[in-house]
């Protein structure tokens, strides 16, 4: 029994039970109620006792209000009430009797196969309700975004100022220089001042902290009809394996809420940088220290070099190299390699110079903007696959003409050719991606203007007291990305 008969025909569930315990005419019984969980499911605690017990032969009659109370599944009614025929138990519904018979097995299917449309109509009547008061702007529930409330009156979302100020500093501090480094150091810090978290925890932990940065409800878009969720609500009645995942809709589905903005887009925009960025620039702390950990490439083989200790003459000397020696590793790399020394005191020197003079920059930004024969690194690599792309078309048209005159090479053409259509669906994706981003990417002011505040920071600790991690966290937060040629350094700025 649940309380969707309640809903249905004004029965509580004892009025359910009494109907029962009448039918039955004794007071030797025991009852089996699934309260509160819908009959949609065959998997009901209450439920799967029954069957535990006729299995066991305990139970010998089985009295039910109505066949849509075993299950609202006509499939699963049918599996159950072949378990009970199997065991001899009789099974008796209030409304309708249940006839071992052509006639009967007929009926009782009939009525199933209407009970699941019934229920079928219900469900698609409640998502067709929730949808158009969706689109008259009126926000359906509570979705505990942090920074923001509920108003049940008008069914809006509303700023909430205590962790308004909390969702700032997230963002202030993780695309600002200063002492808190980084999710990780972000969630510490909020967990030491015991700011609680939405649902009232003292704990922060850095996953958190991600999810706040990526949210674009702060920046003003906040969707629902979004996550296709049908079937979710009976997971703890599931086995894991079988539990089922929200599904993303389309996206021509989603419906578009109003909701305050607390980020300004260009925060917003660098904060979504960094992130994409932090897997090369947030390198794992390794046993040796290395200033531009996760910002080098090698400007030939576009290989990433990372930080290595190396024998010369019987000396340890830390360098920078491209070659990859792991197994797996798509390209070997080139061989460049260089002194971190020397490499980390170039770009040092280049970064105090931007800290000293950010208003020389700023004005160096701006002519450069207007140079038509300046290219920031995006527009460098898009070229550079583009014209890759170009030549492995042309190869393969090649081997294609090469294929109708060579017939005995033909098995060795065909490798060349799935090879290059490989590349090349692999260059194509990599270009997608770096032009999509391309069109995010916010002018130079912004850029410059975090080399101010980089500056400010800077100049108010003093040169000599910057410690190595100091160092480390203002580089990452000007330094994009840094090309090592055999002649020159290239750095690229946010």
């Amino acid at each position: 029994m649940s309380t969707e008969e309640q809903a249905k025909n004004g029965f509580s569930l004892q009025d359910q039970v009494s109907e029962c315990r009448k039918r039955a005419m004794t007071t030797e019984v025991m009852e089996y109620i699934d309260e509160g969980i819908s009959g949609e499911f065959l998997d009901r605690p209450a439920l799967g006792r029954l069957r535990e017990d006729v299995r066991n032969g305990i139970i010998k009659k089985v009295i039910c209000l109505d066949p849509d109370r075993l299950s609202r599944k006509l499939m699963n009614q049918l599996l159950i009430t072949d378990e009970f025929d199997k065991r001899n138990v009789d099974l008796v519904f209030i409304n309708g009797d249940y006839a071992k018979t052509p006639e009967g097995n007929l009926f009782y299917s009939m009525r199933g196969a209407i009970s699941e449309f019934e229920k079928a109509k219900i469900n698609e009547r409640m998502s067709r309700g929730r949808r158009a008061k969706a689109k008259q702007g009126r926000v359906l529930r509570d979705f505990q975004i942090y920074g923001y409330s509920y108003d049940k009156q008008t069914e809006q979302i509303i700023v909430n100022e205590e962790e308004e100020k909390v969702v700032k500093f997230i963002f202030h501090t993780f695309t600002t220089p200063n002492e808190i480094q980084g999710i990780n150091g972000i969630a510490r810090y909020l967990t030491e001042r015991g700011i609680p978290t939405k649902k009232g925890n003292h704990v922060w932990h850095r996953q958190v902290v991600r999810q706040i940065l990526m949210n674009k409800a702060y920046i003003g878009e906040f969707y629902q009809n979004r996550w296709n969720t049908e079937g979710m609500l009976a997971n703890k009645h599931r086995e894991p394996g079988d539990r089922i995942q929200a599904r993303i809709r389309p996206k021509e589905e989603w419906i578009r809420m109003n909701c305050p903005r607390i980020i300004e887009d260009a925060t917003f925009s660098h904060a979504q940088r960094l992130l994409n960025e932090s897997r090369r620039r947030w390198t794992k702390q390794s046993k040796n220290q290395y200033l531009l950990s996760g910002l080098l490439r090698c400007g030939g083989c576009h290989n990433t070099m990372t930080g290595r200790v190396s024998k010369n003459w019987g000396q340890k000397v830390a360098e920078y190299t491209d070659k990859k020696n792991y197994a797996g590793a798509k390209h070997s790399g080139c061989g460049r390699k260089t002194k971190c020394e020397e490499l980390d005191q170039q770009v040092w020197e280049q970064i105090i110079a931007w800290l000293n003079q950010p208003d020389e920059i700023s004005a160096a930004a701006e002519q450069l903007a207007r140079d038509e024969t300046f290219k920031s690194f995006d527009e460098v690599e898009i070229e550079r696959m583009e014209k890759e792309i170009a030549k492995i078309r042309s190869g393969r048209k090649r081997l294609f003409k090469l294929f109708n005159e060579e017939p005995d090479l033909e098995e060795e053409i065909r490798t060349e050719i799935r090879e290059l259509k490989q590349k090349e669906e692999h260059l194509t994706e990599k270009l997608s991606m770096l032009k999509a981003k391309q069109l995010d990417q916010m002018d130079l002011k912004y850029s410059f203007e975090l080399i101010k505040q980089a500056s400010e920071y800077y100049l108010q600790k003093g040169a000599e007291n910057l410690a190595f991690d100091d160092k480390k966290e203002l580089t990452r937060q000007i330094v994009r990305e840094i090309l090592v040629y055999e002649d020159r350094v290239e750095i690229y700025t946010f």
